[in-house]
């Protein structure tokens, strides 16, 4: 049986037990804001070296544990770790974002792709960088493993970048639905086994990225997306899940029903309407601005403070997304400290 961490705040959250604050962690509380991080991203040739460097994956991950005093440590790694052991390789242009060199262009390009654990278990990488991650914590805190969701995966699959619209991405599925519906299987079998060794390795809580769920509307994505979800949620009963669909306030309802022991809510959506479509019992994690941040210190702690109190109990506190590269790592720190010195009894 998996030990607890000494700080299980986050866990205790999870399983609805007493406590006296919330819990927090960052969306990518591991990276630019930290100038140790960027001393060792300097050191390497390139974001990707980095990522399949297991020993120093695991320095980076820890990095917010040891520097900001967070709650739980999230895996530094990549989602496009996915797309590449299916068989699309893809780099990291500098101040640009992702690029694949070749992209899905059609139904036959999807049956060269490998997937499942034949795909998955080609990243050792990301496994060997676990099991030194969960070296260098030593027990103080969990360890959540992530996943690009299907759809998100799915675009830069077929866009190759990044977009504002992804239009080529949706106008795939319109255009080829039994050809989608067939990729987006392969990245769910293959996302399953991937958390699934995730898990084997030790982590403690999974979390499933769908950054661009709000380019979809909701029959599309209920239709094409919340299938695959579900089946990643049902597949995963060692650990507890958090789904994060960025921007689908319109599919809360049907996100819910899957059954995340955690449901991450982006800015855009108020405690008190997400309240009323899922309740009260139902753990959320978020979902402050990012861009808060750049404010005070004074206005740091003020909307860190209603926002816990506008949520509630079951909430683990969060960002709206993930912390922007620019942001002070001194309103970092006043974020957690105003949650730190939050009590629910106040």
């Amino acid at each position: 049986m998996m030990k607890k961490p000494e700080n299980s705040i986050l866990l205790d959250c999870i399983s609805k037990k007493d406590i006296t604050r919330p819990p927090i962690w960052l969306m990518r509380q591991a990276g630019r804001i930290l100038k140790e991080y960027r001393e060792i991203r300097a050191s390497v040739d390139g974001f990707k070296a980095l990522v399949k460097n297991p020993e120093l994956s695991a320095e980076v991950t820890v990095q917010p544990l040891d520097i900001l005093n967070v709650d739980a440590c999230i895996f530094f790694s990549d989602i496009l770790v996915i797309p590449e052991c299916m068989g699309l390789d893809y780099e990291l242009i500098e101040k640009k974002g992702p690029w694949f060199p070749k992209v899905i262009e059609g139904p036959s390009d999807i049956d060269k792709l490998i997937y499942g654990k034949e795909a998955s278990d080609k990243l050792d990488y990301v496994y060997n960088g676990l099991s030194k991650t969960l070296d260098r914590i030593d027990g103080r805190v969990p360890l959540i493993g992530f996943s690009g969701a299907p759809w998100t995966l799915f675009c830069y699959m077929i866009e190759g970048q990044g977009s504002k619209t992804f239009s080529k991405a949706k106008r795939f599925i319109y255009k080829y639905p039994e050809a989608s519906g067939r990729l987006l299987d392969f990245l769910t079998d293959t996302i399953i086994t991937y958390l699934q060794s995730k898990i084997d390795q030790g982590v403690h809580v999974v979390q499933v990225f769908d950054s661009w769920a709000g380019v979809l509307d909701k029959t599309l994505y209920n239709s094409f997306m919340v299938p695959r979800l579900r089946r990643i949620n049902d597949s995963i009963n060692r650990v507890p899940v958090i789904l994060f669909s960025k921007g689908a306030w319109f599919s809360l309802d049907s996100l819910a029903k899957i059954g995340p022991e955690v449901i991450g809510i982006d800015w855009t959506i108020s405690p008190e309407y997400a309240r009323t479509i899922i309740g009260k019992d139902q753990v959320v994690q978020g979902n402050l601005d990012p861009c808060v941040l750049y404010g005070s210190k004074e206005l740091i702690e003020a909307k860190t403070h209603k926002m816990i109190r506008d949520w509630g109990a079951n909430h683990v506190v969060n960002l709206g997304h993930g912390v922007y590269p620019d942001t002070p790592v001194e309103h970092v720190k006043s974020f957690i400290n105003s949650v730190k010195n939050f009590s629910y009894s106040d």
